[in-house]
């Protein structure tokens, strides 16, 4: 399940929108996740890897950086991360269209929470059970992820560095 999307500017760690799960007990178990998200776009830099996965607990944090733009997903580690994936992709498409000749220029915290529309209806989309299905066939046709950095977000964040590449 997808419970927390975030899309933040990179060279600031600016959230430009965001959507969380809705019902009110899984809103203040997202609370702490929703936090390191935060700690982590304050340590992406341009030198990050552009489509990374942080193990969090039970959890995954997935993200891709493209255009200056960090779009990043939260959701259990069980979660296909071909899925997840394809998930930021959409959501980068539309965010891109719609809002990335402004991104650069804005200086207000979530700037653009009326995207939260298209991501809802976006995350319905992936987390349907034949939605996935027929995702999944799609997916095959994605590339590889093997090449992901995956790191426990603890040890990224109590590091006190910048994610990079290398």
């Amino acid at each position: 399940m997808l419970l927390l999307t975030m899309i933040a500017r990179v060279a600031d760690g600016l959230p430009l929108a965001a959507s969380i799960q809705e019902d009110e007990q899984a809103f203040r178990d997202l609370q702490k996740y929703q936090s390191q998200a935060k700690q982590l776009f304050r340590k992406l830099n341009e030198q990050s890897p552009t489509r990374c996965t942080l193990e969090a607990d039970t959890m995954s944090f997935h993200y891709i950086i493209e255009q200056g733009v960090c779009y990043l997903v939260l959701c259990e580690a069980t979660f296909p991360k071909k899925l997840a994936f394809a998930y930021l992709e959409d959501l980068h498409s539309e965010f891109d269209e719609q809002y990335g000749k402004k991104v650069p220029t804005v200086s207000r915290p979530y700037c653009f929470i009326e995207f939260e529309t298209y991501i809802q209806k976006t995350k319905k989309l992936y987390t349907d059970s034949r939605a996935r299905r027929n995702l999944g066939s799609i997916n095959t046709e994605l590339q590889d992820v093997q090449r992901l950095m995956v790191a426990n977000i603890e040890e990224v964040l109590q590091r006190g560095e910048a994610l990079s590449g290398s």
